[in-house]
């Protein structure tokens, strides 16, 4: 049996739709036959996910992210390819194989919108067959965590979007699931509850090895939570690796920023770190100046210590490239990484 939680091959998933002829005699034609047009949603894509990661699932609009979601929780077929989660089929061992899942999804609910939320808690308990002793020994701890006991006498529709998120996601975790899957769990959420969020699929990594796919726009989540980070782009896996080296990789550079004691101009900085190693940019005090160098430690370690030596400083600040703007310099340049 394999040891992975998650193994995908060649997984695809095509679209059809009808394209419509122009025209009163194309109307006519298509009363007869039809045109269709197939769009592939995802492209033969293949993965592996070992029990206990955390992996950030990334792409644009349309990349084809939520569309591999569902069919890896069993929602849609797969037009080709396979897919084994935790050694079942989700299609064929459809029953047994949701009891071994938790899903959220930011933009649908699994609560019902009348009823108190712990009633709805029970009936999910009901349904995955929790015993009482394993749902008040867990769940005791997620609804701690998650700091949601004020809110389980209240109806649904009476909870505002970060109040129920943090239901949504304490109902996903109901029979204790090895994996879960977020599709956007954040979406909407304030900074106060996104942290909580966080800090909670933290403790539950950490405490049951839970194995979590994350998909989100908000890439503060991924490099929260994930060291993992795959990356896709037109239904096809442009980069599978660590996040780390993806900001390695792609980052352009880095920049420092130094406060001095008193006004520098260039001709002084320069004089200290020479024109082809860094470019100096002034802001509007003029005793700050960044410098803008490559990515590479030693350069970084030896223009800190020349300036150091050269001039008084009082404070000194190094910036990396954010991810968000990686991601986006990628897209837009069309880099495909294998």
């Amino acid at each position: 049996m394999s040891n992975l939680m998650i193994d995908v091959d060649n997984l695809t998933k095509e679209f059809k739709s009808h394209s419509s002829r122009s025209g009163l005699k194309g109307a006519f034609r298509d009363l007869l036959t039809r045109n269709y047009t197939v769009h592939q949603a995802v492209d033969s894509i293949s993965l592996k996910i070992k029990p206990g990661e955390m992996v950030g699932y990334i792409g644009e609009n349309g990349a084809g992210k939520s569309t591999t979601i569902k069919m890896l929780t069993g929602i849609l077929t797969p037009t080709a390819g396979n897919v084994r989660i935790n050694g079942m089929n989700p299609h064929k061992e459809r029953e047994r194989f949701v009891k071994t899942i938790g899903v959220v999804f930011g933009q649908r609910s699994q609560l019902w919108w009348d009823i108190a939320v712990q009633e709805s808690f029970r009936l999910l308990k009901k349904v995955y067959n929790v015993s009482d002793e394993d749902y008040k020994s867990h769940m005791g701890l997620v609804i701690e965590a998650l700091d949601i006991a004020p809110l389980l006498d209240k109806p649904v529709r009476k909870l505002s979007l970060g109040q129920r998120m943090r239901c949504e996601l304490a109902a996903a975790l109901i029979h204790n699931p090895p994996l879960l899957f977020l599709d956007e769990p954040t979406i909407g959420l304030d900074v106060l509850v996104k942290l909580k969020i966080r800090e909670f699929l933290k403790e539950l990594n950490d405490r049951y090895q839970t194995t979590v796919v994350l998909t989100t726009h908000d890439l503060t989540d991924i490099e929260a939570l994930c060291e993992r980070v795959i990356m896709l782009d037109e239904g096809k896996i442009i980069y599978d690796g660590a996040l780390s080296q993806l900001k390695t990789s792609w980052g352009e550079g880095k920049q420092i920023q130094f406060h001095f004691t008193s006004p520098k101009t260039r001709e002084e900085l320069l004089e200290t770190t020479g024109s082809e190693l860094v470019v100096w940019e002034p802001s509007e005090n003029a005793n700050s100046w960044t410098a803008n160098v490559t990515n590479d430690e030693e350069v970084i370690s030896v223009l800190i210590k020349d300036v150091v030596a050269d001039h008084k400083i009082l404070d000194l600040k190094l910036l990396e490239t954010s991810t968000e703007e990686i991601i986006r310099n990628i897209y837009e340049e069309g880099v495909i990484h294998g």
